[in-house]
């Protein structure tokens, strides 16, 4: 059996051009206005919060809202970009500004809040940021020595507290998170800042993700970086329900990063049945970096490293125990959201947004999406597709699998450029490297820019699942996975019905468009992963946020429900924010709420629905 036979392709899935009617044909072209992407108002993130709403206000309602929609739709995002005459240069640097919609007997209000973080209070003290961000280098303070600045490396409360990304429920309470250990209490009805929670403080992590999960139990868990003797490992950290949820936090699971000095990017992970399931992607904080920029005041994304040649590794880890069960190997890609995860028929499967590299960060940054209309590659950099990997349990699949059969198709998304594979050494953690093992294939034919490899005859898929098109090869020193897409459009802020199936067999997801370049960039789109089908809401220059589903009082299937997302227009319009509600079942509009506002509205990024407990 050829090694390189089990090379997935990541690579060629993101490498060559397709003919698909959604996207715009005039997406690469410069229009009358020299536009590429005439269709997208990038403004909508660039925009910043001059002025509170504190008091909630009403707004116009049209359609109609159901009765039985009862809650607070709470958001969190990017506020603001500048402190006092500087201005931030990524997006995840601005500081964090909450909203809430409050739907109550059909009628909906609105109101907004700045989170009260360390990192806001010494920033607007001193009118200049003083504190360092992902892509924002703080002014120098000219009493820090480097001793001082060298002191800090080691203590947990010298970062940015700026939880800009996400809200999630502790038991009864609400708490925003970032990468940081730093999570800030909210009041879900005034949106007051009432507290600051240091993981580090129970645990000893020095990050966590920005997305944790709830189990039915209301126990939460999340994955965190701790620094042993044998150098930096991923933990599994349980916070049981109760009243001391983060005094009883303990860690379950542990699991070493595969290179000492570069712990892998995690901005989330998954769980199912009976695993924890770590997406190891080869983007990594370089401790040394990290150790430089803390002395020579650089910004925190000079720390990243892709290594564009090593394999994204898939870990199991059994929640029983805490033990690794098997780990699985693909070609590199990046992402930031797992879909989910669940077990079926002695696989795994794991639905991710996949982009081939990095670089939709770079993309993020302020002088990229101000300039964004002058760039031709900025829609392919951004390019990415949502996509499923089945990785089979245990030994049974070695006999009984489907052979694979002669000339492996070769699945493609938009024109990215493909790279030749090389012959490497072994990583630092004696992971045999996939464009390795490449360069010993046999059969492999080139046509174009599409390269395409046959299996020997002997090869195995191990992938017994019906109606699955991934695949599952075992290697001399791994099994490999190539996955299956989804769906044809790019997708973000994926979201399910989370509270029946997380973790568990799903039928739909919900997302916003993430392709710049199509014939509306504010699409919301739900995925249909067992017939590969899609429905879309779009409306000219409106853009909606992450898609949350609220199932009806006794949902009779996955998708009897509502869709909230929070919306914004393109343009001079900027003091417009809106909820739209959408029948889940079919993506058409049930009802919305329009608000004008004083004062410019940002467009946001992951909330949570609080639900009325009277």
């Amino acid at each position: 059996m050829a090694t390189g036979a089990f090379k997935s392709f990541i690579r060629d899935f993101f490498a060559a051009k397709y003919d698909d009617k959604r996207l715009d044909p005039k997406a690469e072209k410069l229009d009358g206005n020299g536009r590429y992407y005439p269709n997208c108002k990038s403004d909508v993130w660039l925009r910043s919060c001059e002025r509170e709403i504190v008091d909630p206000i009403e707004g116009h309602l049209s359609g109609h809202i159901p009765k039985w929609l009862n809650g607070s739709l709470l958001r969190n995002g990017p506020g603001s970009w500048k402190v006092g005459d500087m201005t931030f240069g990524h997006l995840f640097d601005c500081s964090a500004l909450l909203h809430r919609f409050a739907i109550r007997d059909g009628r909906v209000t609105y109101q907004n809040r700045f989170v009260d973080t360390e990192t806001l209070r010494k920033n607007r003290a001193a009118q200049r940021i003083v504190v360092t961000e992902f892509g924002t280098a703080s002014v120098p303070d000219p009493c820090h020595t480097i001793f001082d600045k060298f002191a800090a490396i080691f203590r947990a409360d010298s970062g940015t507290d700026n939880s800009m990304i996400s809200i999630y429920p502790f038991g009864d309470e609400y708490y925003t998170f970032t990468e940081t250990p730093f999570m800030h209490r909210i009041n879900p009805c005034t949106l007051a800042t009432e507290g600051r929670i240091c993981t580090t403080d129970f645990v000893g992590v020095i990050n966590h993700t920005s997305h944790p999960h709830i189990v039915p139990s209301g126990t939460v868990y999340n994955l965190g970086t701790t620094m042993t003797k044998s150098g930096p490992a991923y933990t599994i950290i349980c916070f049981p329900n109760g009243h001391q949820m983060f005094e009883d936090a303990h860690v379950v699971a542990t699991l070493p990063c595969r290179w000492k000095l570069h712990p892998g990017y995690m901005h989330t992970f998954g769980l199912t049945d009976h695993y924890f399931v770590i997406v190891e992607q080869p983007l990594s904080v370089s401790l040394t970096e990290y150790i430089k920029s803390q002395l020579y005041n650089q910004n925190l994304s000079a720390c990243l490293k892709w290594y564009e040649d090593k394999p994204t590794l898939f870990h199991l880890i059994e929640r029983s125990t805490g033990k690794l069960v098997q780990s699985y190997e693909s070609e590199a890609f990046f992402y930031l959201h797992i879909i989910n995860c669940f077990e079926q028929d002695e696989h795994v499967i794991v639905d991710i947004c996949c982009y081939k590299n990095p670089e939709m960060i770079n993309c993020m940054y302020l002088e990229a999406i101000a300039n964004m209309q002058t760039n031709a590659n900025y829609a392919k950099l951004f390019r990415g597709r949502p996509l499923r990997f089945v990785l089979p349990l245990g030994g049974q699949a070695m006999t009984s699998g489907k052979r694979a059969k002669g000339l492996v198709k070769s699945f493609s998304l938009v024109g990215l450029g493909t790279a030749q594979p090389t012959r490497l050494k072994h990583s630092v953690s004696e992971f045999v490297d996939i464009s390795y093992l490449a360069t010993n294939a046999t059969n492999v034919e080139k046509t174009g820019e599409t390269k395409r490899m046959r299996y020997d005859e002997d090869s195995i898929n191990l992938v017994t699942l019906k109606h699955s098109q991934a695949e599952a090869y075992q290697g001399t020193n791994a099994i490999y996975l190539r996955p299956e897409m989804l769906c044809d459009w790019g997708c973000e802020t994926p979201r399910i019905y989370y509270e029946r199936h997380m973790g568990k067999n799903y039928r739909y997801f919900y997302a916003i468009s993430s392709d710049v370049d199509a014939e509306n960039p504010g699409t919301l789109i739900k995925v249909d992963v067992w017939k590969k089908t899609t429905l879309t809401w779009c409306e000219r220059n409106v853009y909606p946020s992450e898609p949350i589903f609220v199932p009806s009082p006794e949902p009779q299937s996955e998708d009897d429900g509502v869709i909230l997302a929070s919306m914004v227009v393109g343009g001079l319009n900027d003091r417009y924010v809106g909820l739209i509600v959408l029948c889940a079942k079919t993506m058409t509009e049930l009802g919305r709420c329009d608000f004008h506002t004083n004062g410019p509205v940002p467009k946001c990024l992951h909330g949570w629905f609080a639900p009325y407990t009277a």
